[in-house]
């Protein structure tokens, strides 16, 4: 078995010591993760609690039993959960013993904290629609212009043009491909994007995550109208909307920051308006879609709104 070079390679989990300020999803990272989707295992970073992780980084390590690994206080803890881990001789786990969060995690930052809104849709289209579109409409409704850039890993050093994108996915033979995208637009974007074919349907699952310095400055009341063309001519599954706190950089930090809440919520095809839940037409005649306004991504009831519209919606098919 051939791969890159580990810290610790154990039968569940690849373990890597990062000590820099930020740690981003490089290639040697990349081909790390797929060593351990090949074999089963967890890939686990460990930083000081210093560090902090970009958003592709952040959203691979949410995979089972993968971690940020942060060194403090003689011990050691997940950095996106505060939940202290104990190294149990094949990789880093959940200590039995703990009944808190570690203490590092809820220590208060120093730096400023501001806010980061993370759109997550999927859509689907034909192999004849040009692959990249809806994450091209989505980044320029949010940040006023489209991607600068993309590439299998960080840093994204490829030149946005949506044509590259689908040269590459289809010399790959329509296999799933997995790509990093930035953003070029007046506000800091960073996200992902996996496209994957089903017969002859292509379909988007992006993640696009957008930084202000200034909570302020979000434009919740928009949401429906900015993203509400995603869902024109082409089928949109869904798209969720949330609010959390974070630095206008994208970067994470091992630390608490209070919980994210829920904006709102799209849903593709001929669904009904859930009791309760403000909500409004989006896409078009051939192509139609609901969005529902769950709350303004500060307020936690948010999330009862949520759990009662999956239930509604759950009903409805």
């Amino acid at each position: 078995m051939t791969g890159p070079a580990a810290d610790a390679l154990t039968p569940s989990a690849m373990v890597v010591l990062q000590d820099r300020p930020v740690v981003g999803f490089t290639k040697w990272l990349a081909d790390g993760l797929r060593l351990c989707s090949e074999t089963r295992r967890g890939l686990q970073i460990v930083t000081g609690p210093d560090s902090r992780i970009t958003v592709p980084l952040r959203l691979v390590l949410t995979s089972p039993n993968s971690h940020w690994v942060v060194r403090a206080d003689g011990g050691y803890y997940d950095g996106l959960s505060g939940v202290p881990l104990v190294w149990d001789g094949a990789g880093f786990v959940t200590d039995p013993q703990a009944r808190t969060y570690a203490p590092a995690y809820t220590t208060a930052p120093s730096e400023p904290v501001g806010a980061q809104l993370t759109v997550t849709f999927r859509v689907r289209y034909t192999s004849e629609t040009g692959i990249g579109t809806a994450t091209e409409e989505i980044c320029t409704a949010l940040t006023g212009g489209p991607p600068a850039g993309w590439g299998t890993a960080e840093p994204a050093t490829d030149v946005w043009r949506r044509e590259r994108l689908s040269e590459l996915f289809w010399s790959r033979g329509a296999e799933a491909t997995w790509l990093t995208i930035v953003g070029a637009g007046a506000t800091p974007a960073v996200g992902t994007l996996l496209v994957s074919k089903t017969g002859e349907v292509v379909e988007e699952a992006v993640t696009i995550v957008v930084g202000y310095a200034d909570p302020r400055d979000v434009p919740v009341a928009e949401l429906p109208g900015l993203l509400g063309g995603i869902a024109a001519g082409r089928h949109l599954i869904s798209l969720f909307t949330q609010l959390g706190n974070g630095r206008a950089d994208l970067t994470t930090v091992p630390r608490w920051l209070g919980p994210p809440g829920p904006i709102g919520m799209a849903v593709g095809g001929a669904v009904s308006e859930a009791p309760g839940i403000p909500a409004q037409r989006i896409g078009d005649a051939r192509s139609p879609a609901v969005w529902y306004m769950l709350g303004d991504g500060r307020q936690q009831e948010g999330w009862q709104r949520y759990e009662q519209l999956t239930r509604h919606l759950q009903g409805g098919f």
